[in-house]
């Protein structure tokens, strides 16, 4: 018993990121991917998998070696341009983001509450706000912990289903393309989704604030590291995003499946994506509602875990940038920058919900918008990662540094093909 509360102990930082990566826009990407193509690009969530793991990995080293977050490392060691732009191309996706995920939330409430659309987006930004601002860190990380959990219906269905197999064990492994705009644009939104510019800075940011939640990095100390805590981290870390694709297969394979095989190729609306979650309770009289109660709970339940850490990674990156004081351990009164910066971005994603974008579409466009943007970001990491300089015994070796390296490449030739299919009709 003491051996697997010990293992559990380990999870912390990852874990979360894991699960806020399949927020709201993942969970509409993966659906419109399963929809739209089938299992044509089933192969993604396997092949992402290094790649995301490597990001992620480096981001929490880097957070772990320097005590500071992404923006702290960037301002210290690289010039004001580089910094600003990448606090700008962060703060553009977040808000967007943002945006999208509480427009999400309230559509899938919407479907079991009939409550207007704007009341329920209000709603859930004010308890958003009131759970970052006024509960405690440790209270708030537990509480994000067990939001994870929301994720199993998909898993599930994926075994209550009658699966084509050989099909589908086919289609994980070996990919499948069409170099069509359509094609691109969904499977750079899926990149976008998966390997996303806010958790590169949340996560770097988290790893700080848990050395800060042990004392082991008090007022700006040099952080202590050993091979033991980056190999906790590593855990931690693959756990994490592991947990995270396999969420991603799951949705994939459960619309492609129940959408996809009965002509529904295109979702437009929350209740067209919950259809999919129908068989997992079919059995039942109501099946049709009971699917959209399990699907609006998991699109409410990972809202209320990402939104948070999009807001954070916005307030953690600017505080770094410009001195402020930060952490979600502070009082409001003690860091007021940092938390005007979760205030503002999150009321301004709210607005983006009154400008008339369909919240599917909405949660779609801004995973392809993070695809291009995690491009240059990629980039910056991978050349702080393997730094002497910055990250000491603790810098990248060659397996990091050429993972990181392929996922560069692949996400930049991503968007630039879809870019290229766009402007070529």
């Amino acid at each position: 018993m003491k051996r697997i509360k010990k293992f559990f102990r380990i999870f912390g930082p990852g874990v979360v990121t894991g699960a806020a990566d399949d927020d709201p826009s993942g969970i509409a990407t993966y659906s419109q991917t399963g929809a739209q193509f089938g299992y044509g690009q089933l192969w993604t969530a396997v092949f992402m998998l290094p790649l995301l793991v490597a990001v992620q990995e480096a981001c929490a080293r880097i957070g772990a070696v320097s005590g500071k977050g992404l923006a702290g490392v960037i301002k210290e060691h690289y010039s004001k341009k580089v910094l600003y732009v990448a606090v700008m191309l962060l703060l553009i996706a977040n808000t967007i983001n943002i945006g999208a995920d509480i427009g999400a939330m309230a559509a899938a409430a919407n479907l079991i509450i009939p409550i207007n659309f704007v009341i329920l987006t209000l709603f859930f930004t004010v308890i958003i706000l009131v759970l970052q601002i006024f509960v405690s860190y440790r209270v708030y990380a537990n509480f994000l912990k067990w939001l994870c959990l929301s994720l199993i219906a998909y898993p599930v269905s994926v075994f209550i289903v009658h699966e084509p197999w050989w099909k589908i064990i086919k289609a994980t492994f070996v990919p499948y393309f069409e170099f069509n705009f359509d094609f691109l644009f969904i499977i750079t939104g899926v990149l976008g989704t998966t390997i996303t510019p806010y958790l590169f800075f949340w996560q770097a940011s988290m790893v700080v604030e848990e050395a800060r939640e042990r004392s082991a990095n008090k007022s700006g100390s040099k952080p202590r590291v050993s091979w033991l805590l980056i190999r906790r981290l590593r855990i931690d870390n693959f756990v994490g995003m592991l947990f995270s694709e396999i969420g991603t297969w799951s949705i994939i394979v459960v619309t492609a499946t129940v959408l996809h095989a009965n002509g529904i190729t295109d979702i437009k609306t929350s209740a067209d994506a919950a259809r999919a979650l129908e068989p997992l309770v079919q059995t039942f009289p109501h099946a049709g509602y009971l699917a959209k109660l399990i699907f609006s709970i998991g699109i409410i339940g990972l809202g209320l875990l990402a939104v948070p850490v999009l807001a954070a990674s916005s307030a953690y990156a600017l505080s770094e940038a410009f001195n402020w004081k930060d952490g979600l351990n502070l009082k409001f009164k003690n860091a007021l920058g940092f938390y005007g910066v979760i205030t503002l971005s999150t009321l301004l994603g709210l607005m983006i919900n009154f400008v008339g974008i369909d919240p599917i579409k909405a949660l779609v466009y801004s995973a392809v918008l993070n695809g291009v943007i995690a491009v240059p970001l990629i980039f910056l990491i991978a050349l702080i990662a393997k730094n002497k300089k910055i990250m000491g015994d603790y810098k990248s070796k060659a397996l990091s540094t050429i993972v990181v390296g392929i996922t560069f490449v692949g996400m930049f030739i991503s968007a630039v093909a879809m870019i290229y299919t766009f402007f070529k009709g």
